[in-house]
């Protein structure tokens, strides 16, 4: 082989590695996120605490859309996407939209973030209960962050483990608020 056609080859080689990987990312951002199939169709019902030790409950939010995260502060990704959700959260709540973080983090290094970067959200302390409920929504990885969308009848639109994106979960959420 001449090193006129080894060079040519490389390069094929590059294009086609580079063009593989670009498509890869485009298939990934443009999931079509519905319909879900899993191991449940909707979010059970759970209490979890929040920051304060305050007990929340699942059944307190039927009716709304949902978009439940799972996190923690020693994740990359999880940091990554958290300013998209206090953003959608702002743009969204008054559609019926609720954010809620469950965290699987210490509780000091939570409280600390969300202070930093202006949660204003529910957060809740899963810890073994989050992973436990995480589990049961499909993560059987145990994949952070794990994001699970629901409608206002309670079901499961999305799950997604990874950083969400923009380009996934607002025509998700513009959807879903103009639904009837």
């Amino acid at each position: 082989m001449s090193l006129r056609q080894f060079l040519l080859l490389a390069f094929m080689g590059i294009l086609l590695g580079a063009g593989a990987a670009l498509v890869y990312r485009w298939v990934q951002e443009e999931q079509l996120p519905v319909p879900v199939e899993g191991p449940v169709e909707r979010v059970p019902d759970f209490t979890i605490n929040d920051l304060e030790g305050s007990p929340w409950r699942m059944e307190e939010w039927r009716g709304r859309v949902m978009v439940l995260n799972f996190w923690a502060t020693w994740c990359p990704p999880c940091r990554k996407e958290m300013p998209l959700f206090v953003r959608l959260d702002e743009e969204f709540r008054n559609q019926g939209v609720l954010f809620v973080g469950i965290a699987i983090d210490d509780p000091q290094s939570v409280r600390d973030f969300v202070d930093t970067h202006g949660i204003e959200f529910p957060i809740l302390l899963g810890q073994e209960k989050g992973v436990e409920l995480a589990r049961e929504l499909g993560d059987r990885l145990g994949a952070l962050p794990y994001t699970v969308v629901t409608d206002h009848k309670g079901r499961i639109i999305l799950r997604r483990a990874g950083e969400m994106t923009e380009r996934t979960l607002r025509p998700l959420l513009e959807k879903l608020t103009n639904s009837p």
